[in-house]
C-alpha cells in the first residue's frame, strides 16, 4: 500500500499526530510506504512532496502546526487541476490521498471522490464545526488557551471593575466561545448561533456592578451578531477564497458597552494563538486515532469516506454527509451556558396616566 498525505486549510495543533498515526500504521501494521505533499493541495497540483516514514515523524507529536505546511488552495480553481490530481496519483503509484482538513477540503475530497480519485477524508477544524463527528482535534487545545486567557483576565476585570471583552474564534458556530465561556466562568457568551442584543446585555451587566465590584468578561466568538436594526455593522471584505474577513466585533461590542453601561471597558483578541504551540492530550490522542484509521480506510477501499468521532468510537461517514451542513452549538449546550448569564434586572415601572 502507498498513500499520500496531505494537510488544508488553516493550521491547528494535532495535526502532526494525524500524520504521525498514518505513517506509523501504513509502515508497521500494512508494510507499506507514504509521502507528503507540501502545501496542502497546492503540492499536489506543483508535485512537491517528500518521503514520510516512522524516522522522519520522530519528535512531531508535540509539536503544532504541520511538518507538511498548508494552503487554501484546492485543484478546481484550476483549468487542469483534476488531470493534475490524477496525474500525482498515477505517477507515485498511490492508493490514495488522505486529505485533512476542513470543510473546504472535504468538499474537495468529496468532489473529486466524484472524478473517480481515491481518497479518504479527515476532519480538522479549530472551530469543531465539521457535521458527523462529535470533536476535532485542535478544537480542545484551543479552548484550553481560551479558558487560560479568560482566568488571567479575571483579576485585572475585578482590580479596575472593568468589563472585559474577549474575542476569540468561531466564523460560523460559537463551540470555542461557549465551551471556554463556561469553562472559564464568563458573565455572558455571545455566539453566531444567537443574535445578541446589547441594550439587554448593558442593563444585565450594569445591574451586576450595581451589586459590588465584580469581574465582567464578556466572551465574543468572531462571528457573532447583533440583532438585525440594533448596531449598525461596516461591511466586511472577502478574501482571495471567498471567506468574510472576520474579527473586529469584540471591539465594536467593548464601545457599545462602555457607552451604554458608563463602565470602563476594554478588548482582548486572540487571534491565532488559539492555533499556536502543543496540542494537549486529547488532541494528540485524537489526530492519532484519526491518522490510524485512515490507513485503515484506504486498506478496506472506504473511497469517498471521512473518519469520524462518535459516542467514544472512530466511524466512516460519507463526505458528502459531512459536509452537507455545519455542526452549530446543540441548544442543550446554549441554554447551559445562559443559565450563568446574570438575571435580567426588573423592567422600569411605567407611570400611569
Amino acid at each position: 500500500m502507498r498513500i499520500g498525505i496531505l494537510t488544508g486549510g488553516g493550521d491547528c495543533p494535532g495535526l502532526n499526530a494525524v500524520i504521525r498515526g498514518a505513517v506509523r500504521a501504513i509502515e508497521v501494521d500494512r508494510d507499506g510506504t507514504a509521502i507528503g505533499f507540501h502545501d496542502g493541495w497546492r503540492g499536489v497540483l506543483e508535485d512537491r512532496w517528500e518521503p514520510l516514514d516512522v524516522d522522519r515523524c520522530r519528535g512531531i507529536l508535540p509539536r503544532g502546526g504541520t511538518i507538511l505546511g498548508s494552503s487554501r488552495d484546492q485543484p478546481y480553481t484550476r483549468a487542469d487541476g483534476l488531470e493534475r490530481v490524477k496525474a500525482a496519483v498515477d505517477q507515485h503509484g498511490l492508493d490514495a490521498i488522505v486529505a485533512v482538513g476542513g470543510e473546504g477540503t472535504m468538499g474537495v475530497a468529496k468532489d473529486l471522490h466524484r472524478d473517480g480519485i481515491p481518497v479518504v477524508g479527515v476532519p480538522k477544524t479549530i472551530d469543531n464545526d465539521i457535521s458527523c463527528t462529535e470533536m476535532t482535534f485542535g478544537f480542545q487545545t484551543a479552548v484550553q488557551i481560551c479558558t487560560d486567557a479568560i482566568d488571567r483576565l479575571h483579576t485585572t476585570a475585578e482590580s479596575h471593575d472593568r468589563i472585559l471583552v474577549v474575542e476569540v474564534m468561531g466564523r460560523h458556530v460559537g463551540h470555542i466561545a461557549v465551551w471556554a465561556g463556561l469553562a472559564g466562568g464568563a458573565t455572558i457568551t455571545l455566539v453566531p448561533e444567537v443574535p445578541f442584543d446589547l441594550d439587554d446585555v448593558a442593563r444585565r451587566i450594569t445591574a451586576r456592578h450595581h451589586r459590588g465590584r465584580w469581574a465582567t468578561i464578556v466572551v465574543v466568538a468572531e462571528g457573532a451578531r447583533p440583532v438585525p436594526g440594533t448596531v449598525e455593522l461596516a461591511p466586511r471584505p472577502f478574501d482571495a477564497y471567498g471567506h468574510e474577513v472576520l474579527g473586529g466585533i469584540g471591539q465594536l461590542v467593548a464601545s457599545e458597552l462602555s457607552q451604554r453601561t458608563g463602565i470602563e471597558t476594554r478588548t482582548t483578541i486572540l487571534g491565532y494563538v488559539q492555533r499556536g504551540g502543543s496540542p494537549v492530550a486529547f488532541d494528540r490522542v485524537l489526530g492519532s486515532w484519526f491518522g490510524v484509521a485512515a490507513v485503515d480506510a484506504v486498506a478496506d477501499r472506504a473511497f469517498g469516506d471521512m473518519v469520524a468521532l462518535q459516542s467514544a468510537k472512530i466511524v466512516r461517514v460519507p463526505v458528502a454527509e459531512a459536509v452537507g451542513e455545519l455542526k452549530s452549538v446543540s441548544a442543550e449546550l446554549l441554554r447551559a451556558a445562559s443559565l450563568f448569564h446574570p438575571p435580567r434586572p426588573p423592567a422600569d415601572p411605567v407611570s400611569e396616566g
